[in-house]
């Protein structure tokens, strides 16, 4: 009996497939793929979201001073002339950061092994390149997924098939976060 599915591909291209599908299932909370990808995905994103369960809590909150520049009301930085330069004005500011333990630390870096790492673009057509950010995908696992399935064991995904498609009559299924 096999570990896992071959699905058709060599080693690198199917990694390559189950990690950018685990990737848009955390990122979206559903997706639409055959029976057979949707059980392998399912492994992946389980072992993930129990790796994130168990480590939700293991964190100190520190807290740390940091320089942040001063801004005016359009939010510009506000710059002052010294010894003939402009110079940027900093405030010292009071921040609390959450600091993950050793073990949450090494839990982080598994899921970043897996996960890719995925920019959010703004609807917007004007400034798309501008106003893109960084989703944090270990961190909304942490975050928002995890206490969600706190009291939980195993079980975090559901499939449910959808049909045959109409090109190949492969069965499809729609693979999402319970």
């Amino acid at each position: 009996m096999a570990k896992y599915r071959k699905l058709g591909r060599t080693s690198d291209q199917r990694k390559a497939l189950l990690r950018s599908q685990v990737t848009a299932l955390i990122l979206h909370g559903k997706i639409v793929t055959t029976e057979a990808k949707a059980k392998e995905v399912r492994k992946i994103a389980e072992g993930l979201i129990a790796m994130a369960v168990k480590e939700k809590d293991n964190f100190e909150t520190v807290t740390v001073k940091a320089k942040v520049a001063r801004k005016d009301k359009d939010g510009k930085r506000v710059k002052e002339v010294v010894d003939g330069k402009k110079v940027t004005v900093y405030d010292e500011v009071e921040k609390e950061i959450k600091k993950d333990l050793p073990s949450r630390l090494h839990v982080r870096r598994k899921m970043l092994s897996v996960l890719y790492p995925v920019k959010e673009v703004p609807a917007e057509a004007a400034g798309r390149k501008r106003n893109t950010k960084q989703v944090d995908l270990a961190a909304k696992l942490f975050d928002e997924i995890a206490p969600k399935y706190a009291e939980r064991h195993g079980g975090y995904t559901r499939i449910v098939k959808i049909g045959p498609r109409k090109g190949d009559a492969a069965m499809e299924v729609l693979l999402e976060l319970v």
